[in-house]
């Protein structure tokens, strides 16, 4: 089977054919994949955002749609035929060992779940069953993107109708919290970013105001928005030091700072932390606290009732082939969220 492989940090991905195990161990399952998902959490890999990665060759990936194909002992949650969603969140299930391949004669490692791949053995809880008729297509995105959005919103911020927010960083998963804030009836919902093209997609999800990021001006910007006292919550997918700490600058003294973009390696942040002693929260997020096995079929069913319409996060549909064109593009804003397609 063909997959794409990070064979070296800062460098384009290597398609390849892989061998896959001739075994799958107690709580391991065989999926074909459908569709994949690029987020920022890849590109971060690429980059080496964390440091140096010492599991090179390994594979990406962790958002995806396919069918059951294989189940390895102990599997209880999914079964030959069902059409699955992949999360890198643990959901209901077994938590198996990780798998690896072979290339060439020599060990690709994997984690729980990879989805750059043909066929990918996975963890039993990295799978969610979904029903036939679920559109695939927008379902990819339950794997990381809207799962992490609504988690933020919902546990993380415990955001209530009619408070503020302002999300820092417009990309999938910045627009998909600002889609998930919208069915809060929050007001107003504030997108910041540095591009005209995500800030004019984003409006399209729910956000009543977009302002274009310049550190000289942005507080004043924000405060015209929303007076002196700042916003109920803000929310940093960015990363970025100096972005993060205006996050926390902006939310008012009773607000909460929700922070999901992972920093670089070694970097820290520098704030006042006398307002946390009176009521004002900062915390960090990991996926929103979110229980994929629970979470997802809450959103799919928002889709079908036509509460939500997640295709409007979908940028564009990229051939397995052209992945390193997909990763191009998101890296240079080009598109909110990308999608990789297998098979024809």
């Amino acid at each position: 089977m063909k997959a794409a492989i990070l064979v070296r940090q800062k460098s384009p991905l290597v398609i390849a054919d892989l061998e896959l195990p001739e075994k799958l161990n107690y709580g391991q399952v065989l999926v074909k994949i459908f569709y994949s998902g690029i987020c920022g959490a890849q590109i971060n890999e690429i980059d080496g955002v964390k440091g140096s990665d010492h599991y090179l060759p390994h594979l990406l990936g962790h958002e995806g749609t396919g069918e059951v194909v294989k189940c390895g002992e102990g599997v209880s949650v999914v079964k030959k035929g069902d059409y699955a969603v992949l999360h890198w969140r643990k959901g209901e299930g077994i938590q198996s060992a990780t798998s690896s391949y072979l290339w060439k004669g020599k060990k690709v490692n994997a984690g729980w779940v990879t989805t750059f791949n043909e066929m990918a053995v996975v963890s039993e809880n990295r799978i969610t069953p979904v029903p036939k008729d679920t559109d695939l297509v927008t379902a990819a995105l339950y794997g990381c993107a809207l799962t992490t959005a609504f988690g933020v919103i919902h546990h993380d911020a415990q955001l209530k109708s009619g408070e503020s927010i302002v999300v820092f960083g417009a990309g999938g998963v910045g627009s998909a919290i600002v889609l998930a804030a919208s069915t809060s009836s929050a007001y107003p919902i504030i997108a910041v970013d540095i591009s005209k093209h995500k800030l004019q997609g984003v409006k399209n999800l729910g956000a009543s105001h977009t302002l274009i990021y310049k550190e000289k001006n942005i507080r004043k910007n924000l405060e015209k928005i929303l007076g002196r006292l700042g916003a109920d919550v803000t929310v940093d997918t960015t990363g970025i030091n100096r972005v993060r700490e205006i996050s926390f600058e902006s939310a008012n003294k009773k607000g909460r700072t929700v922070l999901v973009g992972v920093p670089k390696h070694g970097e820290k942040m520098s704030i006042d932390s006398f307002p946390l002693h009176f009521q004002k929260i900062l915390t960090g997020s990991e996926g929103g606290s979110c229980n994929p096995s629970y979470d997802i079929p809450r959103l799919i069913r928002l889709e079908k009732a036509k509460k939500l319409n997640y295709s409007r996060m979908i940028t564009k549909i990229y051939p397995f082939e052209k992945i390193n064109q997909a990763i191009s593009d998101l890296r240079q804003g080009k598109i909110i969220r990308g999608l990789i397609k297998f098979g024809k």
